[in-house]
Parts: structure tokens; C-alpha cells; sequence
């Protein structure tokens, strides 16, 4: 056999075969197809399912936050999206912290 068939490799590692397609949509185990188009799942695709299933119960991670995170590794602009985002929201957190300070070093010295 060349690979496992969507129900195969559901039967063999717990997930359902919509599960499955939905894992390829969000491009977290992309199985080659046949000739035909039908999905076959290899060995090393058994094996990432059943790391993907272990790092969602351990670490209580939603799929869709570890599609994300397998996107910013695949789209050098997006993660530098996020990152910018990030470090504006952190200027911007850290200026605010610095204004309530200030307010209240204002009102201690006008009492």
C-alpha cells in the first residue's frame, strides 16, 4: 500500500476523517494524494497527528492556535505583523502605566 486512506488514518489515530480535512485546510498535516485525488496518508503523517493530539491535551492548545502558529512560521509578513503589533501594544501599555503614575504623583503632591 502506498499510504493510508482518510478513514485509515482516522481509524488509526483517534481523529474523525472530518477532523482530517479540516487539519489539511488549516495546513497542519497535508497528505500527498493518488492519481485519483484521494488523500494518503504516509507513516510520518500518522505520526504528526499523534504529536498534534499530544500537544493539544498537554498543553490544552486549540487547533486553531496552532494553525496560527505553524502560519506566522510559514508567512515571514505576517509574523512581522504580529510582532510589530505586539511592540506597539507594549509602548503603548508601558506609556499608559507612565501617565497613571504621574496622575497619581499629581494628586499625592496636591493633597
Amino acid at each position: 500500500m502506498d499510504g493510508f486512506t482518510v478513514g485509515d488514518a482516522a481509524a488509526r489515530t483517534g481523529w474523525s476523517p472530518r477532523m482530517l480535512r479540516y487539519l489539511e485546510r488549516s495546513g497542519l498535516v497535508v497528505p500527498r494524494r493518488s492519481g485519483s485525488g484521494y488523500r494518503l496518508y504516509a507513516l510520518g503523517d500518522l505520526n504528526r497527528l499523534a504529536s498534534l493530539r499530544a500537544l493539544r491535551d498537554r498543553f490544552g492548545v486549540a487547533i486553531g492556535d496552532l494553525a496560527f502558529a505553524a502560519r506566522l512560521r510559514r508567512e515571514p509578513a505576517l509574523r512581522e505583523a504580529v510582532d510589530g503589533w505586539f511592540a506597539s501594544s507594549a509602548a503603548a501599555w508601558v506609556e499608559w502605566e507612565q501617565r497613571k503614575h504621574e496622575r497619581l504623583l499629581e494628586t499625592q503632591h496636591a493633597a
